[in-house]
C-alpha cells in the first residue's frame, strides 16, 4: 500500500485545521502489512498550550455558557446520525489503523454512535439535590462543568474512546483537548472532521496528534487543565497522575487488566467456550478487559481446554480488512513484547495447548500475526498469570473449591473485569460479591460495548469510572448553595 500524502488535518485547534510542519511528521502504519498509510503532525508542548488556551477561551465564552443543556443534547443526537451515515469510512479507517477485523470495527462505529445518543439523553438531566439543614435555610447543590478536560486516547479502541470522551465532555458542558495515540490517530481525526458539521463554538473540541512522551506529557502537566482522563498502561498512568498532581488536577485512570473467566462444572459449556474464546481473541487480545485467564474447576479442565484449543485452531488469521477471525497485533514492538512472554513461559516448561508461534501471511510478510495461544496448567503466581500480556494469549489455572477460585481470581495486582460461569444462581452472586474488580459478568462477557455500564478498575487497574451515568461525576463538580430567609 502506497503512503498517503499528509492532509491539512492533523492538528485541530480553535476550530481550525493547522497546516503541519513538514519536518515534524509521524508515520502511521497499517499493522496488516507494515505499510505507511498516512502522516500526522508531531505536536508537542507548544501545540498543546495553544489547544488548552483555545479550550479555555471557548469554555468561558458567552456563546457556550448560554447554550442550553437540551441544545447540547440535540447536537449530540445529530453527531450520532453523522457517525452512522459515515459508518463504512470510519470502520475502514479503524481497521487499517488498528488491524482489527472489519466486523469488529463496524461494531466500534455503532458503539461510538451510541455513546453520543446516551449522553445526549442526559445533557439536560444533570440534577442537584436539596439538603435539609435547619429552619430558615434553603440548601441545595448544583453540578457544574469541571472546565477543560484533557483526554489521552489509547491505540487499541481509538474511535470508541474518542467518542466516549467527546460525548460526555460536551454533554456536561466542558471543553476538550484530545491527544490520540500516535500509532492509531486516523479514526479520531476523521470523527472530529465529521463533527465540524455540529458548528460547536470554536475551541470546545481540540485535537493534537503527537508522541505520548511529548504531547501527552505536556497535556498531563498543563496548568490550564482541570481534569485528565487516561486509558493505557500502569506505568504511563503513574506518570500522568504524578504530572497532574503537581497542579492539583484530578485524574481518571483506566489502566491494565488480567481478567479471569471463572468456569465451574455446572456451567453451560457451549456458552462458556464461546465467550472464553471471544474474550481473548477480540482485537488480537489487545484489550484491557480481555479475558486473559481461564480459572477452571479441575474436573472439567482437560476436556474444556481440548475443545477450546480445537476451536482456536479453526480460526482464520489475516488482514482485518478481509474480515478474518484474527488480525495482526499492532506493531513489531507489540509483537516482541508478547513473544517475550511466550519465550519465557517455554523456558519455564509451561505446557502449550495450542499456538505460541508467529504466522506468516502471504502478501503481508511485514505484518505481525500470532497464533492464538493457550498455556495450560499455569501456576497462579507465575508471571504469565500475573502480568498483562496484551495479546491473544490465555493462561489456564485450576481450582478445586469455590474459595480457591476466588483466591486465584483476586490474586493479581489488577482488578478490572471478571466472568463467572455457573448455572447456580446462589454461587454466581456469592462469587461476584467477593471478586475485587470493577465489573463482573455472569454467564456472558461484554465489557466492550457496555455504554450504560460503569467501567473502571480496582487496585492497579485504576480508579474513577467511565461509561454510564457514573461518568458524569468525573466531568462535573459540586457546588453547595445555602440561602437564609
Amino acid at each position: 500500500m502506497k503512503a498517503i500524502e499528509v492532509k491539512i488535518q492533523g492538528l485541530y485547534i480553535d476550530g481550525e485545521w493547522i497546516v503541519p510542519d513538514q519536518e515534524k511528521l509521524i508515520e502511521v502504519k497499517n499493522p496488516a502489512d507494515g505499510s505507511v498509510i498516512a502522516f500526522v503532525p508531531r505536536g508537542g508542548k507548544e501545540e498543546i498550550d495553544l489547544a488548552v488556551k483555545a479550550a479555555k477561551k471557548a469554555f468561558h465564552s458567552r456563546e457556550w455558557l448560554e447554550l442550553e443543556p437540551y441544545h447540547r443534547g440535540k447536537l449530540l443526537f445529530k453527531a450520532a446520525e453523522i457517525i452512522r451515515e459515515n459508518k463504512e469510512e470510519l470502520a475502514r479507517l479503524e481497521t487499517l489503523d488498528v488491524g482489527k477485523p472489519l466486523i469488529q470495527a463496524e461494531t466500534d462505529v455503532e458503539i461510538a454512535a451510541r455513546y453520543f445518543e446516551f449522553y445526549a439523553g442526559i445533557a439536560d438531566k444533570i440534577m442537584g439535590e436539596t439538603i435539609p439543614v435547619e429552619n430558615g435555610i434553603i440548601d441545595y447543590t448544583v453540578r457544574e462543568p469541571i472546565g477543560i478536560v484533557g483526554h489521552i486516547i489509547p491505540w487499541n479502541y481509538p474511535l470508541q474512546i474518542a467518542a466516549r470522551s467527546i460525548s460526555v465532555s460536551i454533554a456536561t458542558g466542558n471543553a476538550a483537548v484530545l491527544k490520540p495515540a500516535e500509532d492509531t490517530p486516523l479514526s479520531t481525526l476523521k470523527l472530529v472532521e465529521l463533527l465540524e458539521a455540529l458548528s460547536l463554538p470554536k475551541g470546545i473540541l481540540n485535537v493534537v496528534t503527537g508522541y505520548g512522551y511529548e504531547a501527552g506529557a505536556a497535556l498531563s502537566a498543563h496548568a490550564g487543565i482541570n481534569h485528565i482522563t487516561f486509558t493505557g498502561s500502569v506505568e504511563t498512568g503513574k506518570t500522568v497522575m504524578q504530572a497532574a498532581a503537581k497542579n492539583i488536577v484530578p485524574v481518571t485512570l483506566e489502566l491494565g487488566g488480567k481478567s479471569p473467566n471463572i468456569v465451574f462444572t455446572d456451567c453451560n459449556e457451549e456458552n462458556a467456550l464461546n465467550w472464553v474464546m471471544r474474550s481473548i481473541i477480540q482485537n488480537a487480545g489487545q484489550t484491557c478487559s480481555a479475558g486473559s485467564r481461564l480459572v477452571i474447576e479441575q474436573s472439567i479442565k482437560d476436556e474444556f481446554v481440548k475443545k477450546l484449543a480445537e476451536a482456536m485452531e479453526k480460526l482464520s488469521i489475516g488482514p482485518g480488512i478481509d474480515n478474518h477471525d484474527l488480525g495482526p497485533v499492532l506493531s513489531r514492538k507489540q509483537f516482541e513484547r508478547i513473544q517475550g512472554f511466550i519465550d519465557l513461559a517455554k523456558q519455564d516448561g509451561i505446557q502449550i495447548a495450542t499456538g505460541g508461534e508467529r504466522v506468516c501471511v502471504e502478501g503481508c510478510e511485514q505484518g505481525y500475526y500470532l497464533l492464538p495461544t493457550i498455556f495450560d496448567n499455569v501456576p497462579p503466581t507465575h508471571h504469565l498469570a500475573q502480568e498483562e500480556i496484551f495479546g491473544p494469549v490465555l493462561t489456564v489455572s485450576i481450582f478445586e473449591s469455590e474459595e480457591e477460585a476466588i483466591q486465584i481470581a483476586n490474586g493479581t495486582p489488577y482488578g478490572l473485569v471478571a466472568g463467572v460461569w455457573t448455572e447456580n444462581a446462589g454461587r454466581a452472586h456469592r462469587v461476584a460479591s467477593q471478586l475485587q474488580c470493577g465489573q463482573v459478568f455472569i454467564n456472558h462477557y461484554g465489557a466492550g460495548g457496555g455504554i450504560t455500564q460503569p467501567f473502571g478498575g480496582y487496585k492497579k487497574s485504576g480508579f474513577g469510572r467511565e461509561k454510564g451515568l457514573e461518568a458524569i461525576q468525573n466531568y462535573t463538580q459540586v457546588k453547595n448553595v445555602a440561602l437564609k430567609y
